[in-house]
């Protein structure tokens, strides 16, 4: 069994609650963790206030998901938005991606995740029923799928495009150039506009 020594059980538990993020591993944990020891008291202050300010209050908004911290997030009330075209998305992290590329201008609405049987994840468990009522309610005219290339962001796509037929509004889903798989936070600003300029109808 492997053994870790670092002199202090506060310091193994700050590794080991900086290992539970995405993509951080032991070895970067402990670097992190002994930075924050390293810094000074005003430094490691304003870390832990500004940990306790994301959690007291960042939200999801409450029309379209996005992260927000407000009720309605800040693109939802932009009176510049086209509200008749309305870009679904996987996760708030594919809007920084969308919005960095500058390629959309209407609104967006955050599924919360794709469908996938095998784990689990069923249509109950997204935000299937409040893009319905958002496209009966906001005058929608357009829906563009912006899922990912993967087997669950196409059994989405198309469970969307059925829950929507007799809804009388358009769906698209984007063109070619987005790899089978990708995600679209990986995605150069280039590729995702030629995306949306050749968005096609689904069948």
């Amino acid at each position: 069994m492997e053994r870790h020594f670092l002199g202090s059980p506060r310091l193994e538990h700050l590794v080991k609650l900086f290992s539970r993020f995405p993509g951080i591993g032991r070895k970067s944990a402990t670097r992190m963790a002994l930075h924050v020891l390293a810094a000074s008291q005003d430094e490691a202050v304003e870390l832990a206030d500004s940990l306790k300010e994301v959690v007291s209050r960042v939200r999801a908004c409450e029309r379209c998901g996005a992260i927000s911290e407000e009720a309605s997030c800040e693109l939802c009330r932009d009176p510049r938005r086209q509200a008749a075209l309305l870009c679904v998305v996987e996760q708030p992290t594919d809007i920084f991606s969308l919005e960095k590329a500058a390629v959309f201008r209407g609104r967006y609405h955050v599924l919360g995740g794709l469908l996938s049987p095998l784990d689990g994840v069923e249509a109950s468990d997204l935000r299937l029923g409040v893009l319905r009522k958002r496209v009966e309610e906001e005058g929608v005219k357009e829906v563009v799928l912006a899922l990912p290339g993967s087997v669950e962001g196409e059994a989405t796509s198309l469970y969307v495009a059925r829950l929507l037929s007799d809804s009388g509004v358009a769906t698209s889903r984007l063109a070619t150039g987005i790899p089978v798989g990708g995600q679209l936070e990986y995605v150069d600003e280039v590729t995702l506009e030629r995306a949306f300029s050749g968005r096609r109808p689904l069948d």
